[in-house]
């Protein structure tokens, strides 16, 4: 019980003012969904932390912490780019049927969000501390679940004052400046 308590705890303060949970905003404003959203919040938290328990100390002493920090930063950089170019439907309708759905584009964007993070680390140490794998993701999902949550109802009000063009601009400019910091290890950013 201990792990769990302790996981839920660390990751829902660990998470406040995070850049998932301006995702999870940045999402909201532009699908205007908030139910599929929390949905691919879920389901990425539960496959990114299940995997960060399981292996991210594997996979981080194999590809060492410089790779690691490329990859990320990189993946921000293309994310940025993809912001750019809407969807047509998107322009037509910003709930509207999306390439790969609200519920896929979320699973993605936060899962890719999610590698490397402070939270995806505190899973590590965690699992590695408590040797309760299952009850380390179970908290660490929750605490992202109780930050994240209410971002995204957040978010889908400030929706409707907002334009489409701005939101889609705001979230190239969070993750081109993610990926250039992550790229140059300002200050030790995920």
């Amino acid at each position: 019980m201990e792990a769990f308590l302790v996981s839920t705890g660390v990751v829902a303060l660990g998470e406040m003012g995070d850049k998932t949970q301006l995702l999870a905003i940045v999402l909201a404003a532009m699908f205007r969904r908030p139910w599929p959203i929390v949905a691919g919040i879920l389901v990425a938290t539960l496959a990114n932390h299940g995997a960060a328990g399981a292996l991210g100390g594997w996979v981080a002493g194999a590809l060492g912490p410089d790779v690691m920090r490329w990859l990320i930063g990189v993946s921000f950089l293309a994310m940025a780019l993809w912001m750019l170019v809407p969807d047509q439907i998107d322009e037509k309708n910003a709930a509207g049927r999306q390439r790969f759905g609200v519920f896929g584009t979320t699973v993605v964007a936060f899962f890719l969000a999610e590698m490397g993070d402070k939270t995806q680390i505190a899973t590590v140490a965690l699992a590695a501390r408590y040797e309760d794998v299952v009850s380390v993701v179970v908290g660490t999902t929750l605490g992202m679940m109780l930050a994240n949550s209410p971002a995204v109802f957040l978010g889908d009000r400030i929706a409707q004052r907002v334009s489409m063009r701005l939101v889609h601009g705001v979230a190239s400019a969070i993750f081109a400046v993610l990926g250039v910091l992550t790229l140059f290890n300002v200050g030790h950013v995920f």
